[in-house]
């Protein structure tokens, strides 16, 4: 079913035409007038057909078309006129007309007319959609060249058991139509998990839509995901179809979800349960069909406790989790995946490099990534540049990296041996695990936290007791 409006002053005309539309089983709305009629495309768009007669006072059709078209272009307008004459026929295509009729016109005449600019519209808005979906993929493609790598599963490389267990849970979800949810730390790859979610998936032939929610402003974020209609706000100089609107029949990726302000995430939450949404500006709602796949790096069911995130909608999107590990619980897929980003990178940083030696991939091994497989790769990138023919040497990683070895004689031992009770061990297990958190966020409270999953009070109070770094601005004893 379309949308069509017809303008003409000629009362019985006009009801005739709206008749025939009607039966064609289209919503019609009627007008006697170009300015009421254009008024009322503002208001109640949108519309995908507009019949307008070409002689009337004060606007004519001509004037009519030209309002169309500077509203939507991708709206299919017919002539209607009882005066035509080659000239007029022409003037009205050159302005963007897809037709016209002569009256008087016969209901099949009509209805064949009707029927061809409503396929002319369905063709010219996908024209649209996908010129605009080909806009926001160019802005996010890759460009780099890639050469083929063996055991890479849709761009993700594993071997062990957790990334294994990945794949095969991924396989499983992608043939459902549910939402799937992606957590983990920053640098874990949770963008690729949602590329084959999308990739094995039915919708594989439809748009991936991939939108960062704490990228854009709060005040764009509505208009971003759902867009808005021409004059909308100060600046909206035509319409724009937001992300979900483009990712019709596909996927959209909202990553970062837990950085969506709450107001947001209600109007979010009912796209999701009414499968609709409604443009900034708009008086319509928009049917849509997407599966959305979130990602995070926070733990959202804490953010819903503490009254930041909607609990319905939590749900509404956790249906299936997917956990990626952080790279330092995967060391046998540190090598690896070095080499991996050296065969992706060298082409375009340093050709002659096709290798790592053992000393540099022992550093590699032994680093622990706080910025998880994002981190590898620059790291590996950065060796290209400063290294010589033919391979990556220990010297060439950076001062982290290649100072990275670790010295078993310098780790610290729990007292296993002697008398001992289990209250004593524990607190010795605690205050290791606390230091080593400490050293590598080099002394930042809040990422040492984040890092023992803890609240930054609490650690506070675990800083002050075992006598770790500086609290409440005194030194304390590193006992």
């Amino acid at each position: 079913m379309a949308r069509v409006l017809v303008i003409d002053d000629n009362e019985t005309i006009r009801e005739g035409v709206v008749a025939v539309c009607e039966r064609l089983g289209h919503d019609v709305a009627s007008n006697d007038g170009g300015e009421p009629g254009l008024a009322r495309l503002t208001a109640e768009g949108p519309f995908d057909l507009v019949l307008t007669d070409l002689k009337m006072e004060p606007m004519d059709g001509l004037e009519v078309l030209k309002a169309v078209k500077a509203h939507d272009e991708t709206i299919a307008v017919m002539i209607m006129t009882a005066y035509a004459t080659i000239e007029t026929a022409v003037e009205a295509i050159k302005r963007g007309a897809f037709d016209y009729v002569e009256k008087p016109f016969s209901t099949d005449t009509l209805r064949i007319k009707v029927n061809r600019a409503l396929e002319w519209h369905a063709l010219e808005r996908r024209n649209a959609r996908l010129q605009a979906t080909n806009e926001v993929l160019s802005g996010a493609r890759d460009q780099a060249a890639v050469e083929d790598d063996t055991g890479l599963f849709e761009g993700m490389l594993g071997t062990g058991k957790a990334m294994t267990s990945l794949f095969q849970r991924i396989e499983k979800v992608a043939a459902s139509e549910t939402n799937v949810h992606v957590s983990g730390e920053s640098g874990t790859g949770k963008e690729l998990v949602a590329a084959a979610v999308h990739a094995r998936s039915g919708r594989s032939k439809g748009p991936l839509i991939k939108v960062n929610c704490g990228a854009i402003p709060e005040t764009l974020i509505e208009s971003e995901l759902f867009g808005h209609e021409k004059g909308a706000f100060t600046g909206a100089i035509k319409r724009k179809l937001g992300r979900f609107e483009l990712a019709d029949g596909g996927t959209v990726f909202l990553d970062e979800i837990g950085e969506l302000p709450l107001p947001m995430q209600v109007k979010l939450l009912r796209v999701l349960q009414e499968g609709e949404l409604d443009r900034v500006g708009g008086e319509r709602s928009v049917r849509i069909d997407v599966r959305i796949v979130s990602a995070t790096n926070r733990d959202l069911k804490a953010e819903v406790e503490a009254g930041r995130f909607r609990e319905d909608l939590f749900y509404r999107l956790h249906v299936v989790p997917l956990v990626l590990p952080p790279l330092r619980e995967r060391t046998e897929d540190v090598v690896p995946l070095a080499r991996h980003f050296v065969r992706k990178l060298r082409k375009r940083t340093n050709p002659s490099v096709n290798a790592i030696s053992a000393d540099a991939e022992a550093h590699l091994r032994a680093y622990h990534y706080p910025g998880n497989v994002r981190e590898l790769e620059n790291v590996i990138e950065q060796a290209l540049v400063f290294s010589t023919p033919p391979e990556i040497q220990t010297e060439d990683l950076p001062p982290q990296v290649s100072g990275a070895r670790p010295d078993p004689e310098s780790k610290v031992r729990l007292p296993l041996e002697g008398d001992i009770g289990l209250n004593e061990f524990l607190e010795a297990a605690e205050r290791q695990m606390i230091l080593a958190a400490y050293e590598a966020a080099e002394g930042v409270k809040t990422e040492t936290a984040r890092r023992l999953k803890i609240k930054t009070s609490a650690l506070y109070y675990k800083l002050e007791k075992f006598g770790i770094g500086e609290v409440a601005g005194r030194k304390l004893d590193d006992a």
